[in-house]
């Protein structure tokens, strides 16, 4: 369940987004590999177009039946107040994991019994 979260700002093409395009997408799901350790690659500074979690789902793989890596994005798009000068007050982002579907039924009904 997403909590607030921002888009992201960069026009298609530009450097940025060529290079951080793991934040064009708020989830994305990967077959787990130990190496991938990164949604920008292993030198995200450094990187070039494409790698990171572009690069891990380029090869399709089925998940099913697979230990699976969630990758959740979170951004902040920040208007500047004159209450933020000399210091921004707390921004809170973040995101919860709700479970839906997991029991056939509630698993406290006669939980006394």
């Amino acid at each position: 369940m997403p909590g607030g979260n921002s888009i992201f700002f960069p026009v298609e093409g530009s450097n940025i987004r060529q290079k951080a395009e793991f934040a064009t997408h708020h989830v994305w799901v990967t077959k787990y590999k130990p190496a991938e350790l990164y949604a920008g690659g292993d030198y995200p500074n450094q990187t070039q177009p494409g790698q990171g979690l572009p690069k891990y789902i380029a090869d399709d793989e089925s998940l099913t039946s697979e230990d699976i890596v969630l990758w959740y994005t979170m951004g902040v798009t920040h208007v500047p107040r004159l209450e933020d000068w000399p210091v921004m007050p707390v921004h809170r982002v973040g995101f919860k994991l709700i479970p839906r579907g997991f029991f056939s039924r509630n698993p406290a009904i006669n939980l006394l019994e």
